[in-house]
């Protein structure tokens, strides 16, 4: 691992910060006790309970952590392609017997309230989706010896979030799931998200940063080919998720390995921006017609989610995953963390007494 990250997990193994509930203080603790580095989402919450959250973890663990913001998004949207998708909706939420959301419930998430916070009571490590922030932020983390990861999905991408002065880049492949971390949205450009080995070789040879490789991995074998790609960490998401500390729905962690789901998609159904998730009803009947207009359209789909969810029908909940989810484990978040850095070893033909065979077990 590069230096930049060595001092925070024993393991280059880093769980990914799935916003929705998934990815709490419980996952986080959990990964970076087991020398991994654990992440919080602070995405779709408020900046008080992004506190609350990192001080739940505090006091869960003393290993570092990260936390992950969702950068403020332009008004571009379509208020009439809207509310035409609004009126689509509207025999799903007779059908769940709940109301759709207000699609103008913001655009920011809340991020200067996250920035102060996260500037008085640093942690180790702040990672950013959706975009880079400026040069002045980032600068402002370095001050008080918080280390910054930018999502990046292209080279160029790389290129800007370097010369903004990101310390590292996560290397988002389009095997991801969940939403990708586009800086612009494009929907001329959907479905042309490049595969992970070949972005992160195109931005190996096109930025000097520190790497984290994130798109489908699940084994230890997966990560060692990223590795040995010229990425210096693993970020694994879909595999976490079905983890006992997972703030996931049990519909969602059931969904991960039952063979009524068979294939993922990219799909901007349920919150107008690219997300990759398990191929259900509300994916094939609405995605064609969703706008590009995120956030609106996961402020106007949260509540039907949420119904959907408390009514049992996995049929209508955003079941984010990557191309990897058939071969989710059901395993405490430590004991995978164990589990992936003995199959990584084995991978990287470690000398005996590496992993240990308990270590090694896949059960």
């Amino acid at each position: 691992m590069s230096s930049v990250l060595t001092d925070l997990c024993r393991f280059p193994l880093v769980q990914a910060p799935m916003a929705g509930g998934a990815a709490g203080p419980r996952l986080a603790a959990a990964v970076s006790e087991a020398g991994g580095l654990g992440f919080l989402a602070a995405g779709y919450k408020t900046a008080d309970g992004m506190y609350q959250e990192i001080k739940q973890v505090r006091g869960l663990t003393a290993r570092p952590f990260g936390v992950n913001l969702f950068m403020p998004q332009p008004d571009t949207a379509d208020a009439a392609a809207i509310e035409v998708y609004r009126n689509q909706l509207a025999g799903e939420a007779t059908w769940y017997e709940t109301r759709l959301g207000d699609p103008d419930r913001g655009l920011d998430d809340g991020y200067d309230a996250k920035l102060a916070i996260l500037l008085d009571d640093p942690v180790p490590l702040v990672s950013f989706t959706f975009g880079c922030p400026t040069r002045d932020v980032l600068e402002s983390f370095a001050r008080v010896g918080t280390l910054t990861v930018v999502t990046v999905t292209t080279p160029e991408e790389a290129r800007a979030a370097q010369w903004a002065g990101a310390d590292a880049l996560c290397v988002q492949g389009v095997e991801a799931g969940g939403h990708q971390g586009t800086h612009r949205d494009q929907p001329e450009a959907d479905g042309a998200g490049l595969g992970l080995l070949t972005l992160l070789t195109l931005v190996r040879e096109t930025v000097p940063l520190p790497l984290m490789a994130t798109g489908g991995l699940m084994r230890g074998a997966q990560i060692a080919a990223v590795l040995a790609a010229g990425a210096d960490a693993a970020q694994l998401g879909t595999a976490f998720l079905a983890t006992p500390e997972s703030g996931a729905d049990p519909l969602h962690k059931q969904a991960l390995t039952n063979p009524l789901f068979v294939r993922t998609e990219l799909t901007r159904a349920f919150s107008g921006r690219p997300a990759r998730g398990l191929v259900n009803r509300f994916m094939r009947e609405h995605g064609r017609y969703a706008p590009a207009a995120y956030p609106q359209l996961h402020h106007l789909t949260s509540g039907l989610r949420k119904a959907a969810a408390k009514a049992g029908d996995a049929q209508a909940m955003a079941l984010w995953a990557g191309q990897g989810h058939r071969l989710a484990r059901e395993l405490p978040a430590g004991r995978l963390v164990q589990v992936l850095a003995a199959e990584l070893a084995e991978a990287q033909g470690a000398p005996a007494g590496a992993a240990t065979p308990e270590q090694g077990e896949n059960q």
